[in-house]
């Protein structure tokens, strides 16, 4: 397959193609007694997600050295840092044997030619029928798989149960219900931002744009186009705009608000709904400890009924093509991904695991506070497009701007939405 270097203009900083030849193996990983007596396996795992990361990794360590003989060496970097630190190290030639990439940064990585398909190992272990299909799609780019699922997250809608209760509602099922909702709440508690509509958080932008039948963007013929214009996309942002600049039942101070602040401003009991992620419960409590038990999650309605879909994030684990023993860095990222420390990470990271297998463990799982995130993430997970392009979007924080433009009333939507799709459409062709 060919590869080709990214320009300045698409990454931002040069990008050199790597095209390292495949040390170690080719695929054939159906043993798992992958021999790595007196090697060493570098990697690096992104810091912050996992608390409890280190003594986790010391574990993994121990188990990895079990079964192949091989030393493994972590180093945690900062999310704040790392797509600089991969670009500068894929330049270099100086990658890591195996990665945690995050989901918009491995078809991207890919396209650079430094990471090294995984297709056939997947397949050579019969792994390929129990991945989750969206981790799958955005870890596939010309049709080879260059990241293995890990951990996902999916944001659904979290409410404050306890008002409900009081008023005398139902967990919304479709968007008039939600609204409804939320005047109630307004007309119950005036001084709530009944639902909280960010300005700064991408990612609760989507499922409306979805929902209504919209699409971020298409490909056709390797050429992307935009549709955040589309008639189906504007209305599903007139839907969820319209909550703050047609009914007022978000704040004005929520049109610079991140995800962040979203999930303080709910934590300090300030917000009756918002679209929240699945790791979000637990970090509402600690931040707020009276909001235990006052709060519960459900699917993010569909326009009249079913789920509004909602984009998938998390990370893939990826092998690099400076891998000098390919056999032993797979059996590395099948361990991680698969089984015992798979489900242990989720559990102390507040994710889900990649594996279909043991994320029906967790929609089988009775917490009111996982069950809905679960649903949502089979049911009803996306993916933005895949495309290495993609990041240069969100460095210019397209959307972003759309949705502050119209939440401060300076564009209406109509307006934003085409001179979203309009540069959307531009940096996802690299111009």
């Amino acid at each position: 397959m060919r590869k080709r270097i990214l320009p300045i203009a698409v990454l931002g900083v040069a990008v050199l193609g790597i095209t390292a030849c495949s040390g170690g193996g080719g695929g054939n990983s159906g043993d798992d007694s992958a021999s790595g007596d007196g090697k060493t396996l570098d990697v690096w795992i992104m810091q912050g997600t996992n608390p409890d990361a280190e003594p986790f990794f010391d574990e993994v360590a121990d188990a990895f050295k079990e079964e192949t003989g091989a030393e493994l060496n972590v180093e945690f970097v900062q999310w704040a840092d790392a797509h600089d630190r991969f670009v500068t190290s894929i330049a270099g030639g100086t990658t890591p044997d195996v990665a945690e990439t995050g989901t918009t940064w491995t078809p991207e990585f890919a396209d650079a030619g430094a990471l090294a398909p995984i297709t056939d190992y997947v397949k050579d272990d019969g792994l390929e029928d129990d991945l989750v299909e969206g981790l799958v799609k955005s870890g596939t780019y010309d049709d080879e798989l260059y990241g293995m699922p890990w951990y996902a997250g999916v944001r659904s809608l979290v409410y404050r149960s306890d008002i409900f209760e009081e008023l005398g509602l139902d967990a919304p099922t479709n968007w008039d219900e939600l609204r409804e909702a939320a005047l109630a709440i307004k007309a119950a508690h005036p001084d709530m931002t009944a639902v909280a509509v960010p300005g700064d958080a991408e990612f609760t932008v989507y499922p409306w744009v979805w929902g209504a039948g919209g699409e971020v963007a298409t490909e056709k013929d390797g050429t992307w186009t935009s549709e955040l214009d589309s008639p189906e996309s504007v209305k599903g942002l007139e839907f969820w705009t319209g909550l703050a600049t047609q009914d007022d039942l978000s704040s004005a101070g929520a049109t610079t608000w991140k995800e962040t602040d979203v999930l303080d401003a709910f934590a300090a009991g300030t917000v009756g709904m918002a679209i929240m992620g699945s790791w979000t419960p637990s970090a509402i409590v600690e931040k707020g400890p009276d909001m235990e038990g006052k709060f519960a999650a459900v699917p993010i309605p569909g326009e009249e009924d079913g789920i509004s879909p909602s984009v998938l994030g998390g990370s893939h684990l990826s092998m690099f093509e400076t891998a000098k023993d390919k056999d032993l860095a797979f059996a590395f990222i099948k361990m991680m991904t698969t089984g015992e420390f798979a489900e242990k990470w989720g559990e102390q990271s507040g994710y889900f695991p990649g594996q279909k297998s043991l994320l029906e463990k967790s929609i089988e799982n009775a917490d009111p506070l996982v069950q809905p995130f679960a649903t949502q993430m089979v049911d009803g997970g996306a993916s933005v497009p895949v495309t290495p392009t993609f990041g240069a979007v969100q460095a210019k924080k397209t959307t972003s701007a759309m949705m502050q433009a119209i939440l401060s009333g300076t564009k209406d939507v109509e307006t934003a939405a085409k001179d979203a799709a309009a540069e959307m459409t531009a940096t996802l062709n690299g111009n």
